[in-house]
């Protein structure tokens, strides 16, 4: 068993919702697949208790006990989180789960998440992703798959179908990670995870008294959105850039 406490009382399968968990559990209220529900859950868990490296987070039998969740789902998220360099697995009668020591990516993207919501830390957030964004995309553009491709598709569709701001920023920010995910440069794609860490955390709000010119720039930004998809697919190296000109402006 974890050595945490504050475990979910939750009696979840894979074929149905997760439960909330309890203020003193694990969050799984995320809005994305479950083992990304339980990665954050699990991520969130270590940063709020303060666990160090080499501390025991739990085993994969007393995960699935604890949530509920199938062995694919839990091992996916412990996968997911050995990629981001947050936990390990060690084997043996002693072994389980572990917080695993912090490489230099993994303190940037901390840092990235943890700067306060100052204007100077969005806007050096904003630049360093605008950097990043053709490497990001071309490399997207050079791997994806059909399924990449309807996976961005729908991301596109959430972002025309969110009813307010905030949520067309959050469908945003959940686009713009997809597309990273399939980027191969692992450097690369954990830094500009980070910047879209701090920067989806931060405020999002936009106010604009003029709703026709509030109205007619989501729907701009949507359409740039869509088409840095659909250059994506294409797999044309420059169609792709001259869609990042676009979205950077």
């Amino acid at each position: 068993m974890t050595q945490t406490s504050g475990a979910v009382q939750a009696a979840v399968q894979d074929s149905g919702t997760p439960q909330m968990a309890q203020a003193s559990g694990l969050n799984l209220a995320a809005p994305r697949s479950r083992a990304d529900h339980l990665a954050a859950a699990l991520e969130e868990r270590i940063r709020a208790q303060g666990l160090e490296p080499g501390a025991l987070v739990g085993t994969l039998p007393s995960l699935r006990e604890e949530t509920g969740y199938a062995r694919a789902t839990v091992s996916e998220a412990v996968r997911l989180l050995r990629e981001r360099g947050i936990l390990e697995i060690r084997p043996g009668r002693t072994g389980g789960l572990f917080v695993a020591e912090p490489s230099p990516v993994v303190r940037l993207r901390h840092t990235l998440l943890t700067v306060g919501e100052q204007p100077s830390a969005v806007m050096d957030a904003i630049e360093l992703r605008d950097h990043l964004e053709e490497l990001i995309d071309v490399g997207a553009a050079r791997c994806r798959t059909d399924e990449d491709i309807s996976e961005l598709r729908l991301l596109v569709a959430n972002m025309e179908a969110s009813t307010d701001w905030d949520g067309f920023m959050r469908a945003n920010w959940a686009l713009h990670e997809r597309i990273a995910a399939i980027c191969p440069n692992a450097m690369a794609r954990a830094v500009y995870t980070g910047t879209l860490g701090h920067l989806s955390s931060s405020a999002s709000s936009r106010v604009d008294e003029d709703e026709a010119a509030a109205a007619a720039y989501r729907t701009e930004r949507l359409r740039v959105h869509a088409e840095l998809v659909e250059a994506i697919a294409s797999g044309d190296i420059t169609t792709v850039r001259q869609a990042v000109t676009k979205h950077n402006n």
